[in-house]
């Protein structure tokens, strides 16, 4: 269920902070979150924003696509390593 249009979208206070005071400066870092739940806006673009999966800091940096978005959406938190097979069928071809 997404979020209601009348509220608006969703960006954690503290990025949001982060991310105002990154652009005012010329050199832009790298910031880091732990929130995965924070929606892209507008504001965002140009910037590198390290998202935490549980394990380590991915970077994502924010295009004009990628707008709308949410942040978790790319820092996966599993491994897909494949089905699992029987080794019967792969001897037998």
């Amino acid at each position: 269920m997404s979020r209601s249009i009348k509220k608006g979208p969703y960006i954690a206070p503290s990025l949001f902070k982060k991310i105002t005071r990154n652009s005012e400066g010329e050199r832009k870092k790298v910031i880091k979150t732990y929130s995965r739940c924070s929606t892209i806006i507008p504001a965002m673009v140009g910037n590198t924003i390290s998202v935490y999966n549980g394990k380590t800091w991915i970077p994502v940096y924010i295009t004009e696509s990628l707008v709308g978005h949410k942040l978790g959406e790319f820092s996966p938190t599993r491994l897909f390593r494949g089905h699992a097979g029987s080794d019967k069928k792969a001897r037998k071809r």
